[in-house]
């Protein structure tokens, strides 16, 4: 029995299909990696905007980036 293909895999399958080149595949798939880490590794399926903005402003909360970052 085959196992379904994972979340990167199928983001990297779609990203093809679509003619992306292979860099914007490569920095798409990093920054959903670093997506679901932040989050402790929760599905994005379980997450929605409250998440999405908590990873824009973490940045500038800790003080790597100015508080424009997220704009």
């Amino acid at each position: 029995m085959t196992q379904a293909p994972n979340l990167l895999d199928r983001v990297r399958e779609r990203m093809r299909f679509k003619h992306y080149s292979l860099r914007t595949e490569g920095s798409y798939v990093q920054w959903i990696r670093r997506f679901i880490l932040f989050h402790g590794k929760r599905h994005p399926s379980e997450m929605g905007a409250p998440e999405v903005e908590a990873v824009l402003l973490h940045p500038s909360v800790v003080g790597y980036l100015a508080a424009s970052y997220p704009n």
